[in-house]
């Protein structure tokens, strides 16, 4: 039992424990802490605090510290996070759920939001949106009671800024939670969740970086070791204030206090050049004492606020930290967000007055992911939103107007983020997901198989509790880069695996997997026995589908996926049936796998090696009736199969066209092959860590342009065909085009045709340019520079063509939709790199 002085103040988050024992204005008195009583701190003169949570209570009778109940209870969410990352998903879920303060909350909403978005799990997506609408009402609840009170986190910024970020993380994300359907229904409650979350995430925008973030240099986020073409000065970086300056946000002690102690939690090294110097810029020290005076009513020198701030450095630099990084993640993933919706949805969100630059939001998660070095959470989030929009990017938009760039800010996210969670199977995914953008196959399957093997030692020897849904995408990467390596069986044993990792459609997992099995038996390599074998194996996958998408719907509807497989089901077996054949061994007439017709949408055959193209046009250009397009890698029908039948292999205008868009892909592919950035500082006979950090090369090795001189010899053979490869590429993806009136049930074909022809022009120019027009550092010369324009224009004419193609009753159409957002903001920016004004 202890002797209670005088009272001075009441945390405000549990003010009301203090009200139910009247302490507001008690004399002397002796009291026990009691169970119930649940985060309430007591100050007392001189200066001894009492601190009690749920089971325990702290005294600090001579320590004069102010402990600020939000840095405590950040602190102790904060640890959950930490687990959150390292794959301890059990552990995290202990602290989450050992208190009910919002940041608690709202760290149980994150780790089930997450669960959800990586699983596309149904139960998963409901439970993510009741513990994230819990989170919002606590996080509202303690935003009011600061509020009330006026007791500030920092005296840098208003009363309940750390509360308010908490309520606006969990408004978009529960907005996101509805997007995650990929229908434009979801897409629509997305956009009426978040519509609170815009006035949010301006204001907080607006009180935090009153000047904007656009006066600040923006190269590319890499912890590598290189030199910018300018270095900013100090007067070119402004600091960010209300007025002019943002030293009361410093990250040292305020100057005019002479006890203060620097934090003891020490800074990541930063760049002063990069996104990540923007925290040290703002403790500088570059402005003067006057003009680091803010008008968000800084505490005195003597106040028990200045006191504690300089006395708990570490716990109030947290909260700064939170509250800067937590404003540059919420506004930039607001942003991100809604740059990446349909356009036709774009639409709607603008009858909201909602506004976005991705531009903008990149720019300002990068500013938050470089607080992850220091494990603040919405740092670490920042940075997974990141590699996540890199990788998207680079496998989805056909064309990247600075590809190497992209790959050294994922590399260099990767790597900062990687160096403190080395076992986070999400940064393992993206390891391996740069491996395979930069063309290195092999080196991806041997991470990914590492990190899957390692989370299995693990889980056996009960050093970590994993997290499957992480490690479910690991499987998911795994299975495609399979795909695109045309290693049909270990692909199908991969997806099949999925079923037992995940509810997200098993149907579309079966789908891919009996097309796997298709591509066996159609293989010229497979005997007769076999390919039986095969078929057999893929007819048994397909008879079960059906009773699968009865089962997994999303919001009482079916998935985009399953509905495209529903009507390719319908479709072989009214081939089968119109050919003569047992209606219920349909698989015999299935002449192209439904799995490369579903690896079109996550475009598998983008970035594949050029004799894995040239494989894929031997096999589809050999089924009749001929292609009628001359290529380098064509095969003609065999007579045989052309005689022996007076129907050809395929015989619908769905089929026809589906090869010539399969044909010319590939054939692009190869043509583009002097394009390629390749990793080599991996040999490819090495076996890989699942936690190889690359941070000991610099960024020139990590991605090196390949030139005609130092390609192989095999792809010395390939360039050489380049020319032809593209020509052909281009009739090919006409062709597709051209029978989009006569095609019945793939429909989605012609739009997507175009959009590969959209591609295609802008490769053409950028090879001329790489091979032919200038050096790195030299200037683009006018006749280039001319048949850029052309390009560029004529490429935003095919993305029209596409998306007037593409209306909503077609499969897949929102995501051909947000490929093309993505392409034109590619187009967009390399005009801007070269001066044109489209």
């Amino acid at each position: 039992m202890h002797v209670i002085k005088r009272l001075v103040s009441v945390s405000p988050y549990d003010a009301h424990s203090a009200s139910a024992l009247n302490w507001k204005h008690l004399p002397e008195q002796t009291f026990r802490p009691h169970q119930n009583y649940r985060y309430t701190t007591v100050v007392f003169s001189p200066g001894t605090c009492y601190f009690f949570g749920s089971l325990t209570y702290q005294l600090l009778s001579h320590s004069r510290v102010w402990r600020n109940p939000a840095a405590i209870q950040l602190a102790s969410a904060s640890r959950g996070f930490d687990h959150l990352f390292a794959n301890e998903i059990e552990s995290a879920k202990k602290v989450f759920a050992s208190e009910s303060d919002p940041f608690h909350l709202v760290g149980a909403g994150c780790l089930c939001f997450l669960e959800a978005s990586l699983g596309l799990e149904a139960n998963k997506m409901s439970e993510a949106t009741r513990l994230l609408a819990l989170a919002e009402a606590g996080s509202r609840t303690a935003l009011k009671a600061a509020l009330k009170s006026k007791t500030r986190a920092s005296a840098a910024f208003p009363p309940g800024l750390e509360y308010e970020i908490a309520n606006a993380d969990t408004v978009v994300l529960l907005g996101i939670t509805h997007a995650l359907s990929e229908s434009y229904m979801g897409y629509l409650q997305c956009i009426y969740a978040m519509n609170s979350a815009h006035g949010k995430f301006s204001k907080l925008y607006k009180t935090v970086f009153p000047n904007g973030l656009d006066t600040h240099s923006t190269p590319p986020l890499t912890p590598f070791s290189w030199t910018p073409s300018v270095t900013p000065s100090p007067a070119d970086s402004p600091a960010i204030t209300p007025k002019t300056s943002l030293s009361n946000l410093s990250l040292e002690p305020p100057a005019n206090n002479a006890n203060s102690k620097k934090p003891a939690r020490p800074l990541a090294k930063q760049s002063s050049s990069s996104f990540f110097a923007l925290a040290t810029r703002w403790g500088s020290g570059s402005s003067s004492p006057a003009s680091s005076t803010s008008s968000l009513s800084p505490s005195t020198p003597n106040s028990i606020s200045s006191v504690g701030e300089a006395r708990n450095s570490e716990e109030i630099q947290n909260l700064k930290n939170l509250i800067i990084a937590g404003t540059a993640f919420g506004f930039g993933l607001f942003n991100l967000v809604f740059s990446l919706l349909p356009k036709r949805v774009q639409s709607v969100a603008g009858l909201f007055g909602f506004a976005h630059s991705r531009r903008l939001a990149l720019q300002a998660l990068a500013v938050s992911a470089g607080y992850a070095a220091e494990g603040e959470v919405h740092g670490v989030f920042a940075g997974l939103v990141l590699m996540t929009y890199h990788g998207v990017v680079l496998l989805l938009s056909g064309y990247q107007a600075d590809e190497a760039r992209i790959i050294r800010e994922y590399e260099g996210v990767v790597s900062g983020i990687e160096a403190r969670y080395p076992k986070g199977a999400l940064w393992i995914l993206n390891r391996a997901k740069i491996l395979r953008m930069t063309y290195d196959a092999e080196s991806a399957i041997r991470v990914l198989k590492a990190g899957l093997e390692e989370t299995k030692e693990d889980a056996e020897n009960k050093h970590s509790e994993g997290f499957k849904q992480a490690d479910t995408l690991l499987v998911f990467e795994l299975a495609w880069i399979h795909l695109s390596q045309r290693q049909y069986l270990e692909s199908a044993e991969a997806f099949i695996k999925l079923t037992a990792l995940n509810s997200w459609s098993h149907g579309t997992y079966y789908f891919i997997a009996a097309g796997c099995h298709i591509s066996l038996a159609l293989s010229d390599e497979t005997s007769p026995q076999e390919k039986e074998k095969y078929l057999n194996k893929a007819q048994e996958l397909l008879d079960v589908i059906p009773s699968l998408l009865d089962k997994r719907k999303v919001g009482g509807k079916d998935l985009p996926t399953e509905v495209l497989i529903k009507k390719k089901l319908a479709f072989y077996k009214e081939k089968q049936k119109r050919r003569g054949g047992d209606e219920l061994k349909f698989a015999q007439c299935i002449q192209i796998s439904p799995a490369e017709e579903l690896g079109i949408f996550w475009n598998t055959h983008d970035r594949i090696s050029p004799s894995t193209a040239a494989a894929h046009i031997r096999e589809w250009s050999a089924l009749s009736p001929p292609v009628g397009t001359n290529s380098p890698y064509i095969s003609l029908p065999a007579p045989a199969s052309v005689t022996s039948s007076t129907t050809p292999d395929l015989d619908t205008a769905d089929e026809l066209a589906l090869r010539f868009l399969l044909l010319g892909i590939a054939h692009r592919s190869i043509g583009c092959v002097e394009l390629r950035n390749k990793k080599n500082n991996l040999s490819s006979t090495q076996p890989v860590s699942s936690s190889s950090s690359f941070v000991d090369t610099t960024p020139e090795s990590i991605v090196g342009s390949t030139s005609s001189s130092s390609l192989s010899e095999e792809i010395r053979e390939y360039a050489r065909n380049a020319s032809a490869c593209l020509r052909a590429s281009r009739e090919l993806l006409s062709a597709a085009h051209a029978l989009q009136s006569t095609i019945k049930v793939s429909t989605w074909i012609g739009g997507l045709a175009m959009f590969e022809l959209a591609v295609l022009d802008l490769k053409e120019v950028e090879l001329e340019e790489k091979t032919k027009g200038r050096s790195s550092n030299s200037a683009l010369s006018a006749d280039l520079k001319k048949r850029w324009e052309l390009a560029l224009k004529s490429a935003r004419v095919k993305l029209d063509a596409a998306m007037a193609l593409a209306p909503n009753s077609v499969d897949l159409s929102s995501r051909l939709d947000s490929r093309v957002a993505m392409l034109r903001d590619e187009i967009g920016m390399k005009a801007e790199m070269i001066g044109i004004d489209l």
